[in-house]
C-alpha cells in the first residue's frame, strides 16, 4: 500500500510534517518567551517562599536531630554529674566521720599520755622513796650487823667524855661518823 502512492505526495507530506513541526517549534518558544515576560510577580515569589520553606524544613529536621543528641547528652551528663555528687557527699560524710574519729583519738591519746606521765611520776616517785627505804633498810642493816659483831657498843650511859672517844674508835677503825 505504501508503494502504489506516488513518491511526489510522500515527499510533500513529509516536507509538510517538519514544516510544521519547525513552526510550531518556534510559535512554542515565542509564546514562551511572551508568557515569561507575562508572568505573575507573585507567581515568582511563590516559588522563592516554596524553596525557602524546603530549605527551612530541611534546616529544621536536622536542627531536631541535633536537639535530640543534645538532650541525650544533657540527661547522660545530669545523671554523671548526680552520681559524682553522690559519690563526693559520700566521700565527704566519710572525711566528716574521719575527722571526728580523728579527734576523739587525738583527745583519747591526749588523757592516755596524761595519764601515763603522771603514773611515770608516781612510779618514779615511788621508785626513789623505795630506794630511800632500801638505803635506811642496809644502814640499819650494816648497824645491826656491826653491833652484833661488837664493833659499835653503845652504852646506855655514856657521858660526852666516853662519847668522844667511841667516836674516835670508830674513826680509827674505819667506821663512818653517821654510823655513830
Amino acid at each position: 500500500m505504501f508503494a502504489e502512492i506516488p513518491q511526489n505526495l510522500i515527499l510533500m507530506t513529509v516536507g509538510a510534517f517538519l514544516l510544521g513541526w519547525i513552526l510550531a517549534s518556534i510559535s512554542a518558544r515565542l509564546s514562551a518567551r511572551y508568557r515569561a515576560m507575562k508572568r505573575d510577580a507573585r507567581d515568582d515569589r511563590i516559588r522563592s517562599l516554596e524553596a525557602n520553606l524546603r530549605v527551612a524544613q530541611t534546616d529544621t529536621e536536622q536542627k531536631d536531630q541535633k536537639l535530640e543528641e543534645l538532650e541525650i547528652n544533657l540527661e547522660e551528663t545530669t545523671q554523671g554529674i548526680l552520681k559524682r555528687d553522690n559519690v563526693i557527699t559520700h566521700q565527704q560524710q566519710s572525711v566528716d566521720e574521719l575527722r571526728r574519729d580523728l579527734r576523739e583519738s587525738v583527745l583519747k591519746t591526749r588523757e592516755l599520755r596524761h595519764e601515763l606521765s603522771d603514773r611515770a611520776t608516781e612510779n618514779v616517785k615511788s621508785e626513789a622513796k623505795l630506794r630511800e627505804v632500801e638505803t635506811e633498810l642496809s644502814v640499819a642493816q650494816a648497824s645491826t650487823d656491826l653491833l652484833a659483831t661488837g664493833v659499835l657498843d653503845y652504852s646506855v650511859a655514856q657521858d660526852n667524855d666516853s662519847g668522844e672517844e667511841s667516836k674516835e674508835d670508830a674513826d680509827s677503825a674505819g667506821i663512818p661518823k653517821t654510823a655513830t
